[in-house]
């Protein structure tokens, strides 16, 4: 979608998209925001209680399974088992998708980890397929005026191009660019804090291979897990960064993560995005 200044200040239902990579400020505006009367539609929550619900249940029943306590009791339908996915605490999530390695430091075997990136992926495409009937939902049903999705950090790697025109027929999308200063900071603290990530199968295969022979290693199980995410993180960041610009290009606008972190208030951030449209026009 592309707007004037104009269309946009005169837009009564205004529906965004943010884009970016984990950690440029995109929840944290979006929190903030529904505040305001914005409706907040998180796409990594959307992922867990709907899409990847039950693989993630049966990931921790066939963790609990491994305790002889409550394996009877499981058996014996003595306890029920749920997820306690929010907006705030999306670790379910997190710990399905999982990091790739040694079994006995908590990595998954090649097989299983691709099979779960798969299912994350058909997820996250379905959730943002969603968004046009949770538009219809948070005007009709919630009575929320504005709309605001917070999408995934992987949104531009699942080269779907129906989903991204889906996307912008219906919303604004802004993409978050990363300053410099703010790249390597995100960089740093991916390295402090290893978390799971989704790759692009051809990525994954093309790095994957390039780290076993930099490592000097025969075969996946002799990978540690959380040194391998350190090491594919900036490969990945980096790799992700055209995408997303191309995406912007093609389909919405740029703002800086400098800019965004400056927004405290709902109309900070409208005239932010007139600023965007603005130069961009």
């Amino acid at each position: 979608m592309k707007l004037s200044v104009e269309e946009f200040r005169a837009w009564d239902n205004k529906r965004i998209t943010l884009l970016g990579m984990s950690g440029v400020g995109k929840t944290r505006l979006a929190v903030m925001l529904r505040r305001n009367n914005w409706f907040h539609y998180s796409g990594d929550y959307r992922i867990g209680t709907r899409y990847l619900d039950e693989p993630i249940l049966d990931n921790i029943k066939q963790q609990a399974m491994q305790v002889p306590f409550l394996r009877e009791l499981l058996r014996s339908d003595s306890i029920h088992i749920i997820n306690n996915i929010t907006v705030d605490n999306l670790q379910p999530v997190s710990s399905f998708l999982g990091k790739l390695g040694n079994p006995e430091r908590g990595g998954l075997g090649l097989r299983e980890f691709k099979r779960r990136q798969s299912l994350h992926r058909e997820a996250e495409i379905a959730t943002m397929r969603d968004v046009p009937a949770f538009i219809r939902k948070a005007q009709e049903i919630y009575g929320y005026r504005h709309f605001i999705n917070d999408a995934g950090g992987s949104v531009c790697e699942l080269d779907d191009p129906q989903t991204l025109e889906i996307l912008a027929e219906h919303t604004l999308m802004i993409y978050i660019k990363a300053t410099e200063h703010d790249e390597q900071e995100l960089i740093r603290r991916a390295g402090l804090a290893p978390k799971p990530l989704y790759y692009r199968a051809e990525f994954l295969d093309e790095q994957l291979e390039a780290y076993l022979r930099e490592q000097g290693l025969d075969y996946v199980a002799q990978i540690e897990p959380d040194d391998f995410v350190r090491w594919m993180f900036p490969r990945l960041f980096y790799a992700r960064i055209p995408r997303y610009e191309r995406i912007a290009a093609e389909y919405g606008y740029t703002l800086s993560t400098e800019e965004l972190w400056q927004v405290e208030t709902e109309a900070e951030f409208l005239e932010l995005i007139e600023t965007s449209l603005a130069r961009q026009a």
